[in-house]
């Protein structure tokens, strides 16, 4: 039974294909908007088409930007030597939050998955290449996750870049901070026994 009027059935239904946002969650966010000032509604939704005509990929990194190049790949205070290979912008933002990394990233935009039908050339894979062979870099970190698709990638990526002569290093997984050993699972056990480092 339809409660309410089409619109707001039209509403709930595109917010419902949100990535996260469930039925219910849709239609507290559809009486959010639809109780809110038009101002506000008009705001958002030029929000929304002002970085769907603006956002393209850096002609480097492939990181979303709003001009050539990121402001990342422009800056002159990034160690140009070191790529740091992720799947996502988010997992870039993440590894930024930490202040650590001063290198340079590339952004994959997706893991190899056949069961996705995802293969090699749906990837920034041939630009990470392109960008290996036409720069300074030293080493590339291959930062995916620790899923069967993000060790499959990583080792996909690390055979190509193996005969240009560049480093190639892979981050470690392990135990959460305060983390309790007798917790944790086999693979993550592992996972850091593998990654240790002298002490």
């Amino acid at each position: 039974m339809n409660y309410y009027t089409d619109s707001v059935n039209k509403l709930i239904e595109k917010l419902s294909k949100l990535p996260g946002i469930g039925g219910k969650s849709a239609q507290r966010l559809a009486f959010y908007i639809i109780n809110s000032p038009v101002e506000n509604v008009m705001a958002l939704s030029e929000a929304m088409l002002d970085v769907k005509k603006k956002i393209k990929y850096c002609s480097v990194c492939s990181n979303f930007s709003d001009t050539d190049v990121c402001n990342l790949c422009s800056s002159s205070n990034r160690d140009k030597k070191i790529i740091m290979v992720v799947e996502s912008p988010q997992d870039m933002a993440a590894y930024e939050r930490t202040n650590e990394f001063k290198g340079l990233y590339h952004i994959l935009h997706g893991l190899i998955s056949p069961m996705n039908n995802v293969g090699p050339n749906d990837l920034k894979i041939k630009q990470l290449l392109d960008r290996i062979q036409n720069g300074q870099t030293q080493e590339v970190i291959l930062a995916t996750n620790s899923t069967v698709e993000g060790e499959a990638t990583a080792m996909y990526i690390s055979k190509l870049i193996k005969p240009l002569g560049v480093k190639t290093t892979r981050i470690a997984y392990g135990i959460p901070i305060g983390a309790d050993l007798q917790y944790a699972d086999e693979v993550t056990l592992s996972k850091a026994l593998e990654g240790r480092r002298e002490f």
